[in-house]
């Protein structure tokens, strides 16, 4: 029996994926982490995020950041994936789609820190950046999520190229 096999990994190295194009959580995976009793981040950048206006049906195009301190589960990337593939025909405002995002993953790995940045190609003239997080109620983390969010954008990014 493989390492991925005793962690339970059925999406990493398959050759039989399966692409679902609506949204579902179940596709998500975790391995234990081998390093708990340190802190360290942990960052996904998905520059080819794809959900729908639920109001038009007009794609939504997006740059997704996920940045987490693992407790004891990780997310398999593989299976992020699929997951973040899987909000391709879901529709759902920006700022719901980061906070769903967020809130799956909490309730996957029960994550230290976790936050969630999306920055959307703008329609019709405006571009909407949500960003949400969270940190472990009762831990050093609960404070570093508010200063993370207090001072989040307090110095914006020069936005030229959307």
């Amino acid at each position: 029996m493989s390492n991925r096999e005793k962690e339970g990994l059925t999406k990493l190295g398959s050759q039989g994926t399966t692409y679902r194009s609506e949204y579902d959580p179940g596709v998500l995976e975790v391995f234990q982490n081998k390093h708990p009793e340190n802190d360290y981040f942990v960052k996904f950048n998905c520059p080819e995020f794809t959900s729908l206006c639920p109001i038009t049906g007009q794609p939504d195009f997006a740059t997704i950041t996920i940045s987490y301190v693992p407790d004891q589960k990780m997310v398999e990337s593989k299976s992020l994936k699929l997951y973040l593939f899987s909000f391709r025909q879901h529709g759902d405002f920006h700022e719901d789609v980061v906070n769903v995002i967020m809130k799956d993953l909490i309730r996957l790995m029960e994550p230290k820190y976790i936050e969630v940045w999306g920055k959307f190609l703008p329609r019709g003239g405006i571009s909407i950046d949500p960003y949400c997080n969270y940190g472990r109620p009762g831990t050093k983390w609960e404070q570093v999520a508010w200063e993370r969010l207090a001072h989040h954008d307090l110095y914006p990014e020069r936005v030229d190229n959307r």
